[in-house]
C-alpha cells in the first residue's frame, strides 16, 4: 500500500502544509476528486493535497457546471475535507455573487468548513458578458484577500483569470489581470486554458506568485518535469479524472447495449483491491 503524507489534524496545520507545498523548487500535482470515495483513493495513492472540481461534482449529480449554489458547493467541499487528512482547496467559481462583499462572505464561509484554500475567478457566469471589468475583478480579489487574512489560520487564496475559457484568448489582458490580482494580495495565480508552453512561460515570468496550471484539457499537454522547469508550482486537472472515469463507464455501457458483451470488466479494479483501500 502506498503511504500517504504525514498526517495533519488541525486546520492551521493543514493550512501551513498547503502553503509550504507552493514554496518548493518543483511543481506538485493537486488532483480533483468529485466525491468521498475518489478523495480517499487519491489520499491512499499518496497525493499531498486535494482540490474540488465544480464541473466534476456537478456532472456527478446530473447537472451542468456552474449550476450549483453556494450551499451545495460548500457542502461538497465539507465532505471532501472530512474524507481525508489532506489539505483541500475549493473551486469557489465566482464566489456566488458579483459584489465584493459577497465574495468576502464566501471566503469566510469556506474557511469555516475546514478548507486550506479556495479560489475567486473573474468569470461572471453570464454568457453575454462572461468576464468582469478589470476594476471590479480586482475589487473582488481584494475583498477575498481581506476576508482570507482575517481568518485565524493560514488560507491560500487563488485568483483566476478566465479569459481563455470564455473565448477570449488575450494573453496580454490575462497577464495584466493576474498582475493586478497579485497586487491585490492573491497568494496563487491561475489562468485556466492556456494553449501553449510559451503562454504558460509568459504568465509565470510576468508574476512573482506561485502559478497553477490545469492539465487534462484539450490543447497543450506537458508533464510535471516540463512544467517545473518553466516555473509552475501547482498542477490541477479540473474535471479530467471524473471525465476519464465516465469514459470507461460509457465504453462499458455501450459495449453491453450495442454488442451484448462484457469484456470491459477485464480492466475493472478488483473487489479485493477496493475493499482493502476502504478498510476503516
Amino acid at each position: 500500500m502506498t503511504t500517504s503524507p504525514t498526517a495533519v489534524s488541525t486546520q492551521a496545520e493543514k493550512g501551513r502544509a498547503f502553503e509550504a507545498l507552493h514554496q518548493r523548487d518543483h511543481a506538485f500535482i493537486i488532483p480533483n476528486p468529485w466525491d468521498v470515495g475518489s478523495a480517499r483513493l487519491l489520499e491512499h495513492l499518496g497525493f499531498e493535497a486535494l482540490a474540488t472540481t465544480s464541473a466534476g461534482y456537478a456532472f456527478s449529480l446530473g447537472r451542468r457546471d456552474n449550476s450549483l449554489d453556494r450551499q451545495q458547493t460548500l457542502s461538497y467541499a465539507t465532505a471532501i475535507v472530512n474524507a481525508t487528512n489532506l489539505p483541500v482547496s475549493a473551486d469557489l467559481e465566482n464566489c456566488f455573487g458579483d459584489a465584493p462583499k459577497v465574495v468576502a462572505e464566501t471566503i469566510r464561509l469556506a474557511g469555516g468548513v475546514g478548507l486550506a484554500g479556495g479560489s475567486v475567478e473573474d468569470a461572471t457566469g453570464r454568457s453575454g458578458d462572461p468576464i468582469y471589468e478589470k476594476g471590479l475583478a480586482v475589487e473582488r480579489v481584494r475583498a477575498a484577500v481581506e476576508a482570507e487574512r482575517a481568518l485565524p489560520f493560514p488560507f491560500t487564496l487563488t485568483a483566476r483569470a478566465e479569459n481563455y475559457l470564455h473565448g477570449r484568448p488575450d494573453l496580454k489582458d490575462t497577464i495584466e489581470r493576474l498582475q493586478a490580482f497579485q497586487e491585490a494580495g492573491a497568494d496563487v495565480l491561475y489562468a485556466p486554458g492556456l494553449r501553449t508552453r510559451e503562454d504558460i512561460a509568459a504568465v509565470v515570468n510576468s508574476v512573482d506568485r506561485p502559478v497553477n496550471v490545469v492539465m487534462g484539457l484539450q490543447g497543450v499537454q506537458l508533464g510535471v518535469a516540463e512544467l517545473s522547469a518553466i516555473g509552475v508550482k501547482r498542477i490541477s486537472v479540473g474535471s479530467a479524472l471524473y471525465r476519464a472515469a465516465m469514459g470507461a463507464f460509457l465504453r462499458g455501457a455501450r459495449e453491453m447495449l450495442e454488442r451484448g458483451t462484457f469484456t470491459f470488466a477485464a480492466d475493472a479494479v478488483t473487489m479485493k483491491e477496493m475493499t482493502a483501500i476502504f478498510i476503516d
